[in-house]
């Protein structure tokens, strides 16, 4: 784990990241990557395993680890390949009756050409030892362990962070900017004076962590990366954290003191008959959904937790945080790199807020109906009232739980509808793809991925041999702006250019489609002004067909 050199606090560093979970690792591996000088301060010496949080990393989030070189890495070491199990049953107990069943849910499932990483069901500390590991590996990023960020101002020029490295001692580092990933109790966002708005659930839930030496004997459902039990002894959420003996599960409706004291009941319920277990963790809690009033104040700005709450139901919450790290990362590394302006800062909370608002709706709808509203009679009765209940329950599950395990529209459609660095499309012109949306993904003839061809600033890609771009580079370079330029083959050039209705294609550094058109803008350096933040809209920019 961290080197010495990692326990020493600098006076001063470019971006310092209060907190080193998932999302503030990320933020640093993205910021490193890029060269950019940055400290991450994070209160717990090592990963624990107990609890285990999170444990669906989407699509999305198998991109980003791809482009960070770190996708194969972490799905070695994951205890359930993505080929294991694509189901999801639900049913009254593990040893009980199935009631319905998806198939190839949570991205597991390739589907051609959409994407070059398929999900990866992996619990939350094995992210974070993979993203330790990395910052270890990149020499402009640090992590300090067993210190904490307690007090953090600004001025004009630089945050000045306190840091907190042992009882009884404290520290002083300034950097130009500071990124609050320190979770729901946030430090930073006490100090810049932003709030959660929004409400949480009644009803508790209980998780925990159990060891059950030979349940996998009695499952009679097969393989499935969760199970959703509906009896009235154990309405509860289940599932396998290995092959061997170790489950996690939720309890819904049930309080911190039940659950403890009756947690090997719940157990007895979901596996549908004694079996032998140990409780290794609890973890009680409570849905919230909230999203802060604001994002950012000045060089401080606010990622994940420490700026939006979901329900964990869909499993959006932690990927949508390493969303938050990779956006906000190539935009604070464009600004000190030079290249980037105001807006690209700007843009941070006006990509970002629509995003979240939409996850912790579509979060908060996945939990209308959990295994305590899909209770009803006769359920495990071997008669025919018992068949007609079970059918009854089958559609309605077919009905109200599709959309949480069939997400992919959320997790790659969604676009970006108003950006200071996105312009907006020539009117009476209408694309398949559009501005602000995920560039749509490819698979070359050799087998490589299109997204392992893109540069780590702007990219230009030019589908189509006789199509010239000479404004377009010559714009970029008079800006400072790094642009790579990928000319694709013929084939798929054509068929590429049809799919986009595009012949030219900017891509931004988080595989975001920036801008199209067919010919070199009109004004190329007004265009550049624009993606870079450099600059207010131009009309002249605009002028592509």
């Amino acid at each position: 784990m961290p080197h010495d050199r990692n326990q020493h606090l600098p006076p001063h560093v470019r971006v310092l990241i209060a907190g080193g979970g998932p999302v503030g690792l990320a933020a640093a591996v993205e910021l490193g990557r890029r060269g950019v000088d940055c400290l991450v301060v994070e209160p717990r010496a090592t990963v624990s395993h107990a609890r285990p949080r999170c444990k669906t990393l989407n699509v999305r989030t198998m991109e980003h680890l791809r482009r960070w070189g770190l996708a194969a890495r972490l799905r070695e070491r994951a205890p359930l390949s993505a080929s294991w199990s694509q189901d999801v049953v639900f049913c009254t107990s593990l040893t009980g009756r199935e009631l319905s069943r998806f198939t190839g849910v949570l991205g597991l499932a390739a589907e051609g050409d959409r994407f070059p990483e398929i999900g990866q069901q992996a619990p939350q500390y094995l992210l974070e030892e993979v993203l330790r590991e990395a910052v270890e590996e990149t020499a402009p990023a640090r992590l300090v362990l067993g210190s904490k960020v307690v007090g953090v101002s600004q001025d004009d020029d630089l945050v000045t962070v306190i840091v907190e490295p042992g009882v009884g001692r404290r520290t002083v580092v300034t950097a130009d900017y500071v990124i609050g990933c320190d979770g729901p109790r946030s430090i930073v966002r006490e100090a810049i004076g932003a709030r959660y708005v929004g409400g949480q659930a009644l009803r508790p839930n209980f998780g925990m962590v159990f060891e059950s030496p030979g349940l996998w004997e009695h499952v009679a459902h097969g393989p499935a990366v969760q199970y959703w039990v509906i009896n009235a002894t154990a309405p509860a959420l289940v599932g396998p954290l290995d092959r061997a003996d170790t489950w996690w599960a939720i309890g819904f409706g049930v309080d911190r003191e039940t659950g403890e004291r009756e947690a090997r009941r719940i157990i007895d319920g979901v596996a549908g008959r004694p079996v032998e277990a140990k409780v290794l963790s609890t973890d009680p809690w409570t849905a919230r959904m909230q999203l802060v009033d604001r994002m950012r104040h000045g060089r401080v700005f606010l990622a994940g937790d420490a700026a939006h709450l979901n329900p964990p139901f869909g499993g959006h919450g932690l990927n949508t945080g390493i969303g938050d790290a990779v956006d906000l990362g190539w935009k604070l590394a464009a600004v000190l790199e030079g290249w980037g302006g105001p807006d690209v800062l700007d843009s941070y909370e006006s990509e970002r807020r629509p995003v979240q608002e939409r996850v912790i709706s579509e979060a908060t709808a996945n939990m209308r109906v959990l295994s305590t509203e899909l209770l009803a009679d006769n359920l495990e009765v071997d008669d025919e009232a018992g068949a007609e209940a079970r059918r009854a329950a089958g559609v309605r599950i077919q009905k109200t739980k599709r959309a949480e395990f069939h997400s992919l529209d959320l997790v790659l459609g969604l676009r970006i509808g108003a950006s200071p660095i996105v312009p907006g499309e020539p009117e009476g012109r209408e694309r398949t793809v559009r501005t602000g949306a995920r560039l749509p993904h490819l698979f070359l003839p050799d087998g490589r991925s299109l997204y392992d061809l893109l540069g780590p600033g702007m990219t230009l890609l030019v589908l189509g041999q006789d199509a010239t771009v000479t404004a377009m580079e010559d714009a970029a370079r008079r800006r400072g702006v790094p642009l790579t330029v990928v000319r694709l083959p013929e084939p798929p050039a054509a068929e590429y250019a049809e799919l986009l209705g595009a012949r030219f294609v900017v891509v931004r550094p988080d595989q975001v489609v920036a801008w199209l058109g067919d010919e070199d803008p009109e004004d190329a350096v007004a265009l550049v002004d624009i993606l870079s933040g450099g600059a207010r809209r131009s009309e002249k920019a605009l002028g592509s067909s």
